[in-house]
């Protein structure tokens, strides 16, 4: 039997991750045969940089998928059966503020915790719901994978604005942890485990991890971060490093499960500051070090007419991204981490929370798996998190500053409600034309 070829659309062609994800894609056609790869960007400059480079890879790799690079969104999301989403709503240049306001107020700036995380989610709403809006108009059978970030707060906009719409949320931080685990204790894949996880998207708990014959790997695994965190010496970036190592100090407040490593900005959110140079952020390393080399490679294979010899390489363990479009292709009910609303399944939690649990997901979407009862420590988390994350997008619905201060406020990283102004009035200045205008 021929397996269906599919058509996929990129949103966000112009991104740093998109030839890794074209890589990858092209690397797995005999799982995920593909007949046409678009890109779709509001920016034609960006993503021709990308997209020119992108070309001369399918051309060597898959010269039978046809590939096309528009702006237009009648030509991006027509004939298509799936969307995969990781937009930038602002750019690196707009993170770098997401960054650098709150550190002025010794906050943490961060591009999906705390005040920029809120930022970030404003700008967000509207770019991933138009994209949703065009794939309904012009593929109304199509399915968007969305991983743009903050993944939370899309997640309840599209929640509360789009029930309705054909859209998995799904984050990779799990899936790169996961990674971690399994080579601490020698294992060739995480996919040689099966894992129970519950939480809020970058704020959640590995309760349950055993391999296919049912054995207890988390003892093993435990033992290890207690050591090392996540760190298994194959990071050569600085900045990840102290990430993976802090784990230790959050898996510590609770010695029976595993935490994702964002849960840091929270629990040891004035280490952090301290850690940080206020003047020299993330978005800074990223403009400088992963969008220079991208772009200069783009630029080496366009002149070159090749690709041969390029370090550009499929997306690290994006290969989830494969998984999840094969799950909805071929109905193989694969066990995945989604962001979905709860509705009982993690039982003594709000019902309409967005969640990150595992999921069955096959052709007509995704099966929840119960969670039971959640413990004390993570539910008031968990309540107090998912608070900000419910007012950032009434805020944003409402145009309500006061909802907006409020979510700030309620927000475990922010130290008060003055501080939270200040943040919120600078904030506004520098969003003035991306977000709605509040009143």
């Amino acid at each position: 039997m021929r397996m269906k070829k599919f058509s996929v659309t990129i949103a966000g062609g112009g991104s740093t991750y998109t030839p890794g994800i074209v890589k990858l894609l092209l690397n797995n056609l005999d799982k995920f045969p593909l007949r046409q790869l678009k890109l779709y960007d509001n920016d034609k400059e960006r993503q021709d940089i990308v997209a020119d480079a992108c070309e001369i890879i399918v051309k060597e790799m898959a010269p039978e998928v046809s590939f096309t690079t528009t702006t237009d969104p009648e030509e991006g999301f027509s004939d298509i059966d799936f969307v995969m989403a990781h937009i930038r709503v602002g750019k690196y240049a707009m993170r770098e503020k997401d960054e650098k306001i709150p550190l002025k107020y010794d906050v943490i700036g961060q591009e999906t915790c705390g005040p920029g995380g809120i930022a970030y989610g404003m700008r967000s709403i509207p770019g991933v719901l138009e994209i949703l809006d065009y794939m309904e108009k012009y593929s109304p059978e199509a399915w968007m994978l969305n991983y743009s970030n903050p993944a939370a707060i899309v997640a309840e906009a599209t929640r509360k604005l789009r029930p309705n719409s054909k859209i998995l949320n799904i984050c990779d931080m799990p899936v790169g942890i996961e990674s971690r685990m399994a080579k601490a204790i020698g294992l060739k894949s995480r996919k040689e485990m099966d894992v129970r996880y519950y939480g809020l998207n970058h704020f959640g708990w590995w309760t349950d991890i055993r391999d296919k014959e049912g054995n207890d790997l988390k003892p093993r695994i435990i033992e290890y971060v207690k050591e090392h965190g996540y760190d298994v010496g194959d990071h050569h970036d600085a900045s990840w490093q102290h990430t993976f190592q802090i784990a230790k100090d959050v898996q510590a407040l609770d010695s029976e499960t595993l935490p994702n490593t964002y849960l840091k900005y929270y629990m040891y959110g004035d280490q952090e500051v301290a850690h940080t140079d206020k003047n020299y952020t993330r978005a800074n390393m990223v403009m400088e070090g992963r969008e220079k080399n991208v772009f200069s490679e783009c630029n080496r294979i366009v002149e070159a007419g090749t690709s041969e010899g390029t370090n550009l390489k499929a997306g690290d363990h994006a290969s989830y991204i494969v998984d999840l479009a094969r799950a909805i292709a071929y109905n193989t009910h694969e066990r995945m981490l989604l962001i979905v609303e709860n509705k009982g399944a993690i039982n003594n939690f709000e019902e309409t929370a967005m969640v990150e649990i595992p999921c069955l997901v096959g052709a007509n979407g995704y099966e929840p798996l119960a969670q039971g009862n959640i413990p004390r420590f993570q539910k008031g988390l968990m309540e107090q998190q998912v608070a900000v994350e419910k007012l950032v997008v009434e805020a944003y619905i409402e145009k309500s500053y006061q909802k907006l201060l409020q979510a700030l406020t309620v927000s475990k990283t922010v130290p008060n409600a003055e501080i939270a102004k200040q943040i919120l009035d600078e904030l506004i200045e520098a969003n003035k034309d991306f977000w709605p205008e509040l009143h």
